[in-house]
């Protein structure tokens, strides 16, 4: 079963910005990409390197260990067979940036 649980204000992270957030255990990354909303599990699944000071190119964000890029609207490196980020889904409500987590997350 999914829960929807508030991360930060809206006001927090405006547009070109990101956070890392802990949610029910987990790192999460938010990223307000031009106003579009996006968050990943803050660990390369290569290695397990932090993510969140990853550099943003547009909607793909590189690894900062080992470069490897990933699409935030997918999770996954570009091509076929590429190493793919948990992504999740991520929605603003009433002034505040939601996150929906299953609850083995």
């Amino acid at each position: 079963m999914a829960r929807n649980i508030i991360v930060t204000s809206a006001s927090h992270l405006p547009a070109g910005q990101r956070k890392l957030v802990f949610a029910n255990g987990r790192s999460i990354v938010v990223f307000n990409v031009e106003g579009r909303l996006h968050a990943v599990d803050n660990s390369c699944p290569h290695n397990g390197a932090s993510l969140a000071s990853g550099r943003l190119d547009g909607n793909v964000l590189q690894c900062p260990a080992h470069g490897l890029r990933f699409n935030l609207a997918t999770g996954c490196v570009p091509g076929a067979g590429g190493l793919c980020l948990k992504t999740y889904a991520i929605h603003e409500a009433d002034g505040h940036i939601v996150i929906q987590l299953d609850d083995d997350a």
